[in-house]
């Protein structure tokens, strides 16, 4: 059996931008990508913290160092500029990996600059 866990997160980034003319996805800069161990067009859930929307999407690498944020395609209803998000990546497991599995956790401050990664749990 797997389980599905949190593998990582990016906790409390500043929507930069929202394209709505843009096939879909998330943009974020690759510092953060980097440092959620994120993979190009990796399965995300975005969690809006001003309007309570989740969404479900893939993130692509934008510009080091930019601070992009950008919710792209139909994801662009769901935010704004300014508003503040939580971008979750899950991973699946086995019984085993799951006893051992610690989420890395990104902070960032307001400039969408990676603040720290840290282990959500020690276990």
């Amino acid at each position: 059996m797997y389980r599905v866990l949190l593998r990582a997160k990016v906790h409390r980034a500043t929507v930069t931008e929202a394209n709505l003319d843009y096939e879909g996805s998330i943009t974020l800069d690759q510092e953060l990508m980097e440092a959620a161990a994120l993979l190009p067009f990796e399965q995300v859930h975005v969690l809006n913290l001003n309007t309570g929307a989740r969404l479900e999407t893939y993130v692509i690498p934008g510009q080091p160092g930019s601070g992009i944020v950008c919710l792209n395609g139909a994801a662009a209803r769901l935010g704004a500029p300014g508003d503040k998000v939580i971008i979750l990546s899950y991973g699946l497991y086995t019984e085993e990996e799951a006893q051992r599995l610690v989420p890395r956790v990104v902070r960032v401050g307001e400039d969408n600059r990676p603040l720290s990664a840290e282990q959500l749990a020690e276990r």
